[in-house]
């Protein structure tokens, strides 16, 4: 149907019972089932006025209104059916004009039945949208003809439908992902919303299978709930369950707070995607069934006591008839994660039901089975999934009821926990070529954040969790020791790239004498990437690869050899050519300018001016010259004019008046907000500094900002490292001396925090 954009007019009613917000968006306010209901009597009032008692004509509604499940702000779906009646254009504008003055938003369309039933064959979304047809005003006979034949054509042609319908949901599942381990997911559109539901109930309306039973109504009417509230606490049509709105929809539902509902919509999300699934798999069965009338389904061996059969995995009958052993679950999932064939339902709850407890510690058969399912590559997430929806992998991992929806405040994470946790397995796997010992690479991952949701340090908190699973699953006391290391030190690697100066040799002997070994190193370096790349896009870039590999390199010679970085010779292009020198080539920026102080937090307000993030910065003095290298990136992802920003920078060396004006009030205009920033002094970090190290909010021209506050305290930087994630920063600023005076440390701090 066709979507138009709303039109007001003064003097048009609104519907009797609905309240009208100042916005203009008529809703009803209230959550749950009744209030749906009392929307729906509430437009269906509004509505049968508008079209005169006429034979020939009639007023249905689809949607949610078809069903009477209305959101306090959503869409009303109309169809002005007709049996070729004179003058039904004017009878349309009789209708959509006075709803769209009430301020409602309309989808809309004028069909006879013909056409209709011809738009559904064509496009099986409508064909859906028509088994929610309802009559809402006219020709009762008429309705009844379009209804009554739509849901006949639905079930004589829903088998050879549902392929293509499949791959409309696919390809939606795919630009909006999985409702269940998304912490800002659309709880319409995404896998598991309210979508799938309407698919749902069309499978189950065509016969093919029982896909609504009592859990996924039960799961269907909390998501609706849910989004009603959404649509209240926002106050207009909204589906995304966004971060800052959390607390207040849980309030709405009676709920403890965001983290309750992020996991209440978790389960429910799941139940309806596992019943998806289950139900589109009966259809292919059926058409295969079909398409092989008079054969046998095919059964053929896939992996010990595990047999497919029909395109699901089954056990065999020999597994069934004698007592299972307690490795059954582990290595029927092993087996559907290297197949990438799905678990039968029933095969599942069999598993749940007679599958003995796991012994401490493990079989080696379960062990081997675990390391075969985490190192499967891209069927390790269905599996594990259909697994931990029949409670298999709370016999596996206790701790994972803990883990399991477990909600993530910070931006750069896009996944739950427990999914966070599998996704890092996978992405794993595509480094146990890298490491010496894949196995223990693959179950690191999987624990790497065991701790999260304890108090304290979730690497320190995690360890002695993670080297207690270890053990249960019957890793030797080494191994369990360094699965423990990986978890105590998986954020190691890229904390130091990004916050410590490199060329250093206390920061390349400092991750030496943690790491102990060029093994471990690998197992840490590829457990950083697998990490990053299950986070999400934010947790990565070039840069940040470069310098982790930059740091794994010099720590691997210091393993190998002893030998420490020395420290980095200045360009001798900066000491050669008259000054003021620039030099721009690709993400690296390097002047010289005759030596004074004041320098660096001259260049990082000329970069900010021209919208560059300083990534790192490093500043020395040779021969009467002031030298500043930095990495820099745009902080907009455009790169700025070489040319303007080339002599911006000139000017600046020179002292001119005009552009550090212009820094000044781009940095004054330019604060941030948030939490209160903090300091955090590292004394023993460098070898000839003393580091001070900045958490605060994140904002243009803020590296300018503290440099100057330094530089006006008395404080000569040598080199600066800057870490953004998310909405903040961590600034590490290598300081000359040893500053040993608590008085003045104070009195820096309090000038850097000012300046913040």
């Amino acid at each position: 149907m066709t979507s138009l954009a709303g039109r007001s007019a003064p003097g048009n009613p609104t519907p009797a019972g609905v309240d009208r917000p100042a916005d203009g968006v008529v809703g009803v306010s209230g959550v749950g089932a009744s209030a749906r209901q009392r929307r729906a009597a509430a437009y269906d009032a509004f509505l049968a006025p508008l079209l005169p008692p006429r034979p020939g004509v009639a007023l249905l509604a689809v949607g949610g209104l078809g069903r009477r499940q209305c959101a306090p702000h959503g869409d009303l779906d109309l169809v002005l059916l007709h049996a070729g009646v004179r003058g039904v254009d004017e009878l349309a504008a009789a209708i959509w004009y006075p709803v769209w003055d009430a301020g409602l938003r309309l989808d809309h369309s004028v069909r006879t039945v013909a056409e209709a039933l011809s738009v559904a064959q064509d496009d099986v979304k409508v064909a859906l949208g028509l088994l929610d047809a309802r009559l809402v005003a006219g020709d009762p006979a008429l309705a009844d003809a379009l209804i009554g034949t739509a849901a006949d054509h639905w079930r004589r042609t829903a088998i050879r439908q549902l392929p293509h319908l499949r791959e409309i949901t696919t390809a939606r599942w795919a630009a909006h992902g999985e409702l269940a381990f998304l912490l800002e997911g659309d709880l319409k559109e995404a896998a598991g919303g309210l979508r799938d539901v309407g698919i749902l109930r069309a499978i189950a309306t065509a016969g093919v299978t029982d896909a609504l039973r009592p859990a996924v109504r039960a799961a269907h009417l909390r998501l609706l709930d849910v989004r009603d509230a959404l649509h209240e606490q926002v106050g207009r049509r909204v589906d995304r369950l966004v971060a800052q709105e959390r607390d207040g929809v849980a309030a709405l539902l009676d709920l403890d707070d965001g983290d309750a509902l992020l996991r209440r919509v978790a389960g429910d999300a799941r139940t309806v995607s596992h019943a998806l699934d289950d139900a589109f798999r009966a259809a292919d069965r059926l058409r295969g069934g079909r398409s092989r009338a008079g054969l046998r389904p095919v059964r053929r061996p896939v992996a010990r006591d595990v047999v497919e059969h029909d395109g699901e995995l089954v056990l065999a009958r020999t597994a069934i008839g004698a007592r299972p052993d307690p490795s059954l679950s582990l290595r029927v999932a092993a087996a559907a994660a290297t197949t990438r064939l799905p678990i039968a339902r029933a095969t599942c709850e069999w598993l749940a039901a007679y599958c003995p407890p796991l012994p401490t510690p493990w079989p080696a058969d379960a062990r081997a089975a675990l390391f075969t399912l985490l190192g499967a590559g891209p069927g390790l997430v269905p599996a594990w999934e259909t697994c931990d929806r029949y409670g298999l992998v709370d016999g596996w991992l206790p701790e994972w009821t803990r883990l399991r929806s477990l909600p993530q405040h910070n931006p750069v994470h896009r996944f739950t926990l427990d999914r966070h946790l599998v996704q890092a397995a996978y992405e794993a796997s595509r480094h146990s070529r890298d490491v010496e010992r894949p196995d223990l690479l693959l179950l690191g991952a999987l624990l790497h954040d065991i701790g999260k949701g304890l108090p304290g340090d979730h690497s320190t908190v995690g360890a002695p969790i993670a080297e207690a699973v270890a053990a249960r699953i019957g890793l030797p006391e080494p191994e369990v020791a360094l699965i423990g290391t990986l978890v105590r030190l998986h954020l190691l690697l890229p904390d130091v790239a990004t916050r410590r100066d490199l060329a250093d040799p206390v920061t390349i002997s400092g991750v030496a004498e943690a790491v102990g070994d060029p093994a471990t190193l690998d197992l840490l370096h590829a457990l950083v990437r697998a990490d990053a790349a299950a986070t999400g896009p934010a947790a990565w870039s070039d840069w940040k690869g470069r310098l982790i590999a930059e740091l794994v390199g010099r720590v691997r010679t210091a393993l190998d050899t002893g030998a420490l970085p020395a420290p980095p010779a200045p360009d001798p292009a900066l000491l050669a050519e008259p000054l003021p020198v620039v030099h721009l080539t690709g993400d690296r920026v390097a002047v010289a300018a005759a030596d004074r102080r004041g320098l660096l937090a001259t260049v990082a307000g000329c970069l900010a001016l021209h919208r560059l993030e300083v990534i790192s910065a490093d500043a020395s003095a040779v021969d009467g010259r002031a030298l500043v290298e930095c990495r820099v990136q745009p902080r907009y992802g455009l790169a700025p004019d070489s040319v303007a920003l080339s002599a911006d920078l000139r000017r600046a060396l020179v002292g001119d008046v005009s552009v550090i004006q212009r820094l000044r009030g781009r940095a004054l205009a330019a604060r941030g907000s948030g939490a209160a920033p903090r300091v955090v002094w590292h004394r023993e970090a460098a070898t000839d500094a003393v580091l001070l190290e900045l958490r605060a909010a994140d904002a243009a021209g803020l590296l300018y900002r503290v440099t100057c506050a330094l530089d006006e305290a008395g404080a000569e930087v040598r080199a600066a490292r800057i870490s953004t994630l998310g909405g903040s920063v961590v600034d590490a600023f290598y300081l000359v001396g040893g500053w040993p005076d608590d008085a003045t440390r104070d009195r820096l701090e309090s000038a850097v925090l000012a300046a913040v």
